[in-house]
């Protein structure tokens, strides 16, 4: 009995085997929860490795919209920034002193060449004139009489009755005399030059500006305001800037023929004019490394003004047979520029291509794609090499080059105004 005692525990213990129950049974819940949670996480992944983004294996096609690599003759641009000058700019002074009579023109008026602009008082000038000729007459009659002198001492002079002296110095005195005839009539021409300024004509074709001075007022030769600006708009110039590396490119095709230039709105799109190159400045602005360029425009419809900005598209070529798609087509990834092509059997496969140029929304491609061949133009994010695919339905306008709505694809493949860039 008193080993039995003995061997009882204590009140308020627990036994070993009992002690040890709750966690043998904590860590075997736990275990399996922690089983069942890799499991089901390794389903999911095999499941999602299974049907990833384009996957073959899950058999689900991607819808994308597809573009058709187009053969077309694409023009070659180069783009600079450039500035509407007037073809000619008079600034319209008095050339005399006086009081300005009348203006004989509107603000904003067209004139032509002769056309009188302002009449300033003639009657001083006129004064002056008459002044002239009458100084001029009496130096013509004071020659007359030592003309008739001179002929009389002539004969004197074969009769022995004047000397070789006398007979001299008349003849001196003739030449005198004829000198002053001549300065009256320079006189008498400048006299009349100084009034014909009074008459203040048009020296060129042009447009006339904001007046600065009113009829009324005293001008003067030296005052700094002008009577009127004319500005040629017909036609008219503008002035742009190219990096200096494209001079090399367009000097040989400058030799070759006249240079075609448009003029677009800031806004790159709407053709305002077309013209000529005229001429390339014969230094290259070391401060910024740009060439100046001048361009001639026929302007018939007044869309340039002078001091506008504007950009400027210098034609350097036409390549024949281009392959265009849209820009959205291009791709850049780490291995430089791709675009993802369709197989026969509704796949895709990325194709490394070399992009000529981007503009307006269409890119000219040097390699990489051939003609007729079907390119993904929107949906490229969800599709990876070998993914199936299938065409997006098209709603409304199509896109130039596409399959779809600009609404799908973009609005890069839009065309360009006639005239503009490549169509």
């Amino acid at each position: 009995m008193a080993n039995n005692a003995e061997n009882r525990n204590p009140p308020g213990t627990l036994s070993e085997p009992r002690r040890r129950f709750p966690w043998i049974t904590v860590i075997v819940v736990l275990a399996v929860v922690i089983g069942v949670v890799v499991l089901v996480v390794a389903r999911r992944s095999k499941a999602s490795a299974k049907s990833g983004p384009g996957g073959k294996a899950a058999g689900v096609p991607v819808s994308v919209v597809l573009g058709t690599v187009s053969q077309e003759d694409v023009p070659i641009y180069l783009d600079g920034l450039g500035t509407v000058q007037a073809f000619n700019m008079v600034t319209v002074r008095s050339r005399v002193d006086g009081q300005l009579q009348k203006l004989a023109f509107k603000e904003g008026q067209d004139v032509h060449a002769g056309d009188l602009l302002a009449q300033i008082d003639p009657d001083p000038f006129r004064t002056q004139v008459a002044q002239m000729e009458a100084k001029k007459a009496q130096d013509e009659a004071q020659l007359a009489f030592a003309e008739v002198e001179l002929k009389r001492n002539a004969d004197l002079l074969a009769t022995k009755i004047v000397s070789q002296e006398v007979y001299d110095t008349q003849k001196a005195q003739v030449n005198q005399i004829a000198a002053a005839v001549k300065a009256d009539q320079a006189a008498v021409e400048n006299a009349q030059v100084q009034l014909n300024y009074t008459t203040i004509t048009a020296p060129i074709e042009g447009r006339t500006g904001i007046r600065p001075v009113d009829a009324g007022n005293i001008i003067r030769a030296g005052d700094s305001n002008a009577i009127v600006v004319l500005t040629q708009l017909r036609p008219i110039s503008v002035v742009f800037t190219l990096p200096e590396q494209t001079l090399n490119q367009i000097q040989p095709h400058q030799a070759e023929a006249e240079m075609a230039v448009l003029a677009l709105d800031r806004d790159n799109r709407t053709v305002l004019d077309e013209g000529k190159l005229a001429v390339i400045d014969n230094q290259i602005d070391t401060s910024t490394g740009t060439i100046r360029l001048k361009a001639t425009f026929p302007n018939s419809g007044l869309k340039l003004w002078p001091g506008q900005f504007l950009n400027a598209r210098l034609l350097l070529s036409v390549r024949k047979g281009g392959l265009v798609v849209p820009a959205s087509v291009i791709q850049r990834g780490p291995d430089g520029t791709y675009a993802f092509v369709v197989n026969e059997d509704m796949t895709v496969k990325m194709a490394q291509v070399k992009v000529a140029q981007i503009d307006q929304g269409r890119a000219l491609i040097d390699s990489g794609l051939t003609a007729g061949q079907r390119v993904v133009v929107d949906g490229q994010y969800k599709l990876q090499p070998g993914s199936i695919i299938r065409e997006a339905q098209a709603t409304g306008t199509k896109q130039p080059g596409t399959n779809a709505a600009p609404g799908k694809a973009g609005s890069k493949g839009k065309k360009p105004p006639a005239g503009g860039s490549p169509g």
